[in-house]
Parts: C-alpha cells; structure tokens; sequence
C-alpha cells in the first residue's frame, strides 16, 4: 500500500520538474539568440570614419590609405587563386573576389555593415569551393586570400564597435567554421588533421582582442585628457574665486575704516556744531544708523566669504592693518634676505592713494617678487613706484633680468595662476596690467593705478567736481611676461 501510494505521488513531481528546467533552457537560448541578433545589428557610430577626431590630417587617412591597398591587392590575388588553384569559374570567383576585398573600403566608415557582406561572401565562396575539382589538398573553407582580407576586417571592426559586438563576431565566425566540418570535401578530409576554420578562428580573436585593448586605451587616455583639462580649468576657476574672496576680507578693513568715521562724525555733529536744527540732528542720527547697518551686512557677508578653516588659522593677520607702498621697503628686505637682489625706487613725494590702491600697489609688488624668487632665484630685480606727470596713475614696475646660469627654478612646473591676483586687483581699481618677455631672457611686470580709485572715492574730504576720470598714460609701459606661478 505504501509503496503504490507513493509512487504515483514522485512521477508527476520529476516531469513537473523536468518540464520547468527545459523552459529555462529554451527561454535562454532565445534570449542569446536575441542578443546575438542585436549586437550584430546594431553599429557603432555608424558613417563616422575611423581616426575622424584625430587632428592630424594623415592620421585621418591613414584607415582610407590601407582599405585601398589591401582591397587593390587581394582582388586580383583572389581571383587568381579561386581560378588557378581551385578551378572556380571565372564569372565566380570574380563576383566573389569582389564581394570579399571591396566592402574593406566600407569598413572605415561602417565596418559592421562591412563585416555582414564579406562573411556572407566567404561562405558562400566555401560552398562553392565544393563543387570545385581544385580543392583536393587546399586550404579549406577559407582560402589564403579571404584569411587576410578577414584578419583586416576583423581590425577595423575592432577599433569601432562594442566588446560584445565583437564577441558576437568572433562567434559567428567559430559558428560557420564548425558547420562546415559535415560538408568537408572528402578528398581532403584526410590530408588536413587542422581545418582553416580553426586558424581564422583563431587568429581573428587574436586580431580583435588586440585591436580592442588599442581602442579602450586610446578612450581611456582621451577621456584622462579630457578629466585633466577639466581640473585645469577648475583649479584656475577655484583660485579666481580665493583671490576674490582674499580680496573682499581685505576691503572689509578699509571700506569698514571709512565707514566708522561716517558713523563717528554722524554721531558727533551735534555736539561739535552748535545750533544744529531738531530735523537736521535727527538726519545725522539716521545716517549714523545706516552707516552702522551697513557696518553689519558688511559683516555679515564677510562670514560668508571666510571659510572655518582660514578663520582658524587666519584670524590674527586679518586683523591687522593692511599693508601698502609704505610697507615696500620690508617686503623688499626680506626678498633680500631670501638671495634675491632688489633695488627699490619710490617716490621722493608722498603721494595720497585710496586705500584700495595702496594695497593693490602692495600685492602686485609682493607676487611679482614672489615669482622671481620661485622661478629666477638669484636674478637681479628692480622695483619702482611712480607717479605720472599729470598725477593721475601711480606705474608699478618690477624687472628682473636673467637668472644666473647655475641656479635652477625652485618650481619649474607652476601652475601659471600667480597672474590672477594681480588681474583682478588691477581691475579691482579700473587700472591695467602689461606682461611680456625681454629679450635677454629676463620678465617685467608693469600696473598702472589710477591715484584716486573710481569705484571707491574717498569719503574723509569732499568729492571733486565732476570731471573726467583718470587720462590714459601720455607714454604706457611695454608689455610684461607673464610668470608661471601659483597664487599666493
């Protein structure tokens, strides 16, 4: 009874078993199938020629160049070889010769839609070869002459279509070769232990593996090149915008300066000018409020600007006064004193500058002799502040000339972003800046400052009449070179 129970029971199991399993394996076939059929259907870019990004023009040509030459070549060659040696007719083997070296010239541009018409052709040429009475002891299916006209194929197609396209290829290729091992003719079936099919099948997957480690290279040093000209242009976007923010912290000091004196005399009026009107004191009251407000947007914007880390470790230099032209004769003892020697030129006149000139003269002094001690150690260096004749611009110039022949840059790959502070400093007042080489290997760097800075008049005397601003140089400075160097 046991037995009779529980044999009716396992039977319908296995075959519900069974049945799952080979629907499985019919459903991954179709799905192989599919794949197979949408890869080799599918091109890559297709009528964008081989090496078209390439910049240099024989490059360009080079694909064209050797897709004639081969199919100029294996035409004859074929035919020959399909008349002479396996006895085709000659109307054949022409149209078939033909079919097999011809699409090389499409594959530069289409070499899947290439690869479809000539593997078409070598097969039928196979079963052609068949009926042939030449094919007794030759080379079989694939004749000499289709092997290497396939192995150029097979590098064009590699240089352009997707890993898995080319699997698909390479299949197909092992597909046909194995499929005609039944229909072998029987007159060479024992003098060939290894069919041709075997050696194009391997030499192609030889080709493609190569030409597609050349192309996945070649992506992968365009797309490096492509990331480093992207961080270039980020580090020079990144350093503009610290110089700006470098900039706006040390306007804060001057611009918070004369505002302090507008709220202190805002404040004071009333009790240093006797008789001042209720609504005139009331005035001053309100402009000494605004000026405090002011103070304090100021303020606040600059806590923006200001990252945690340089509020850390910044905070006392901050603070302290700014430095200007008056400063220049310590900045230049300590270039001094790093082995560059300077000669320093100032105006025999005090001159009156704005508070953004005077710093802006300052910094444009201090990269400039930083770049001479980064890139020209030891070059012999003079700085010279002067004043126009008209009074309007104030001319920085720094000149050094040629490094001595021992020394050697102390950083010979600089970024060449020392140049941005300088930039937007001079713009920062409405001046200019002038770079250029000398000829006996030496650099000068020259600014030109308007005395009285025409975004920011001063406020602690009263504004001049209306008149046009600071008159063009009557005699501008050469151009200045440009030094490669990073930004302080």
């Amino acid at each position: 009874m046991f037995k009779r129970s529980l044999t009716p029971e396992r039977e319908p199991t296995r075959s519900a078993g069974r049945e799952p399993a080979r629907s499985r394996t019919m459903r991954a076939a179709r799905q192989a199938l599919h794949v197979l059929a949408v890869e080799l259907g599918t091109p890559t870019d297709p009528g964008t020629p081989l090496f078209g990004a390439v910049r240099n023009r024989w490059l360009r040509l080079l694909p064209y160049l050797i897709a004639f030459l081969f199919a100029v070549s294996l035409l004859p060659s074929g035919i020959h070889v399909l008349v002479a040696d396996y006895g085709m007719n000659g109307a054949l083997a022409g149209a078939l010769a033909t079919a097999q070296t011809a699409p090389l010239l499409l594959a530069v541009t289409r070499p899947l839609q290439a690869w479809w018409v000539i593997f078409a052709a070598d097969v039928i040429c196979a079963l052609a070869l068949t009926g042939t009475d030449g094919v007794a002891g030759r080379a079989w299916p694939w004749p000499p002459t289709v092997i290497v006209g396939y192995l150029v194929l097979m590098l064009a197609l590699s240089l352009r279509e997707r890993r898995r396209t080319l699997i698909a290829v390479w299949l197909m290729t092992g597909a046909a070769g194995i499929l005609s091992e039944p229909i072998t003719p029987e007159p060479i079936a024992p003098e060939h232990t290894i069919s041709t099919w075997v050696l194009l099948f391997v030499l192609s997957g030889v080709m493609l593996m190569m030409g597609a480690t050349l192309r996945e290279r070649g992506d992968a040093q365009r797309k490096l090149l492509e990331q480093e000209t992207i961080s270039e242009a980020e580090r020079a976007r990144r350093t503009l915008l610290e110089e700006r923010t470098r900039i706006a912290r040390e306007l804060h000091d001057v611009v918070a300066h004369h505002m302090s004196v507008i709220t202190v005399q805002a404040d004071s009026a009333p009790y240093r000018i006797n008789g001042i009107p209720q609504e005139a004191q009331e005035e001053f009251g309100a402009i000494a409020a605004t000026a405090r407000e002011s103070l304090s947007e100021m303020r606040r914007l600059l806590g923006v600007l200001r990252s945690e880390e340089t509020e850390r470790h910044h905070e006392g230099p901050e603070k302290a006064p700014q430095p200007g032209i008056g400063q220049l004769p310590k900045l230049v003892e300590g270039t001094v004193r790093a082995g560059v020697p300077v000669e320093l030129a100032l105006p025999e006149e005090p001159v009156a500058l704005e508070p953004a000139v005077d710093l802006s003269a300052y910094r444009i002094v201090q990269e400039a002799l930083a770049n001479v001690v980064r890139h020209a150690p030891g070059a012999q260096t003079r700085v010279s502040v002067t004043a126009t004749a008209d009074g309007s611009q104030l001319t920085v110039l720094v000149v050094n000339s040629a490094p001595p022949a021992p020394s050697a840059p102390l950083e010979p790959d600089g970024t060449g972003h020392g140049l941005i502070g300088m930039r937007e400093r001079v713009r920062l007042v409405d001046g200019s800046l002038d770079t250029g080489p000398l000829p006996d290997g030496g650099f000068r760097v020259a600014a030109r400052l308007p005395l009285a800075s025409p975004a920011s008049p001063s406020i602690s005397r009263p504004a001049p009449p209306a008149t046009p601003t600071a008159a063009p140089s009557p005699s501008p400075a050469p151009p200045l070179s440009e030094k490669d160097s990073d930004s302080t």
